[in-house]
């Protein structure tokens, strides 16, 4: 009896190894980065005159050094965190569409058609991070953007210069980037190197927060980035007793975060939160990777917020929910809508980073997208298109239903326990 049932534990298990390989490399194949040439960090000189735009960014790393000029970092971390300025140059707009990435065909990219660095220089102290802020301040906003999953260093430098270009912020863009080797396959690696960071993120986070000519700031965070802010967050509202003043606005894009495990972040944050944005879709295939290695626990960014009970409690939790199921784009993984939409990154850009409400009748984001608006039900029909009703389905195809979280139940054990309620 023992035999046949630990061959039949061996056959489920087996099973179950072959469906995430299976969706591993259907992940692998969807996220192929196209053949762009990889090694993008040398500058190179515009010619004069030239009609591209450029993004300034500091860069705050916890990966190590490469040795190498071209790539700057490898996916490997780092004890210290290092910080670089980096220039960023973007064709004209005649020559791209908004919301691309446009990668050179081959080395050295020319600036007048590729996405180019044109300048990198180290910063070998805190002070010389302060002069560059000082050069580059715009009038105290900060944008500090936190990449995902499977990022190259030059990939996230790309695609905050990208963010910052086509949703024109009126801000300092800071780029934190933590060490992902940048493989399908080192999904686990990965995950544990935003735990390795989260305490350098927290660190860089503080002293922002306290640099006289920051007024504020915001931070969009994507994927997996979104787990490493949420826990960065944590340990500063632990350590700290709040959440500094002066983080004003988090945007969680896409974020893959288990629905327990973010309400049980939420709280450990304390009451003094920034203003939450989420951004979902339920057709994001790898959420729905995700969802399948992580015991089949529902990911934050794959939920249908218009949906009970999910919309009242994030309208109790005063959390924005913008759903971007229907919304199209190139990415065949669905996942990176929130920067490749020009509409949400220009959303983002013109109205979330100044903290301005998106209840008002000024707001047009466009048909298909869905918005729950936090603590404002009656008025959601202002900015509410369709509303979204399939769950998402896993990669592989089993289309098992998600388990059901509510998030009330631990967003609120913060207020029952401080009542006295069991």
């Amino acid at each position: 009896m023992s035999d046949v049932s630990s061959r039949g534990d061996g056959s489920r298990v087996a099973k179950a190894g072959g469906s995430i390989l299976s969706a591993f490399l259907a992940l692998a194949l969807l996220a192929g980065c196209g053949g762009h040439p990889k090694g993008v960090m040398t500058p190179v000189a515009l010619a004069q005159p030239s009609t591209t735009s450029q993004v300034d960014m500091l860069v705050a790393t916890t990966r190590q050094p490469s040795g190498d000029p071209a790539t700057l970092f490898s996916g490997e971390r780092s004890p210290t965190l290092s910080m670089t300025d980096v220039a960023v140059s973007i064709p004209p707009d005649s020559r791209r569409q908004p919301g691309t990435v446009q990668w050179p065909r081959k080395l050295p990219p020319n600036p007048e058609t590729d996405f180019a660095v044109t300048r990198v220089r180290e910063l070998a102290s805190d002070d010389e991070a302060r002069s560059w802020f000082q050069v580059h301040n715009e009038e105290g906003h900060v944008l500090l953007f936190v990449h995902g999953f499977n990022n190259r260093y030059e990939d996230a430098v790309f695609r905050l210069a990208q963010i910052v270009h086509d949703s024109g912020a009126q801000a300092t863009p800071i780029l934190f980037t933590w060490p992902s080797r940048a493989r399908v396959f080192d999904y686990n690696y990965d995950k544990e190197s935003t735990n390795y960071s989260r305490t350098a993120l927290e660190d860089t986070l503080r002293t922002l927060a306290e640099a006289p000519k920051v007024k504020d700031v915001t931070i969009l965070a994507h994927s997996m980035g979104t787990w490493l802010t949420m826990e960065a967050l944590r340990q500063m509202g632990i350590r700290d007793g709040k959440i500094a003043p002066k983080i004003e606005n988090v945007v969680l894009a896409s974020p893959d975060i288990d629905l327990d495990v973010f309400a049980k972040q939420w709280v450990d944050m304390g009451k003094a939160r920034p203003k939450f944005t989420i951004f979902v879709s339920q057709d994001d295939r790898a959420l729905a990777l995700s969802r399948l290695i992580s015991g089949d626990v529902s990911r934050l960014g794959a939920i249908d917020p218009t949906a009970e009970p999910y919309r009242t409690q994030l309208e109790d939790a005063g959390i924005t929910a913008i759903d971007l199921t229907k919304v199209q784009t190139d990415d065949g993984l669905h996942h990176g809508k929130f920067a490749e939409s020009p509409e949400i990154v220009q959303l983002i850009g013109q109205r979330i980073i100044k903290g301005q409400t998106l209840t008002d009748s000024e707001i047009s984001l466009g048909e298909g997208i869905t918005a729950v608006v936090a603590g404002t039900a009656k008025n959601v029909g202002t900015v509410a298109a369709a509303t979204i009703t399939a769950p998402v389905t896993i990669i592989e195809g089993r289309g098992v239903p998600p388990k059901k979280v509510y998030l009330d139940e631990t967003l609120d054990s913060e207020e029952r326990s401080q009542a006295g309620a069991p």
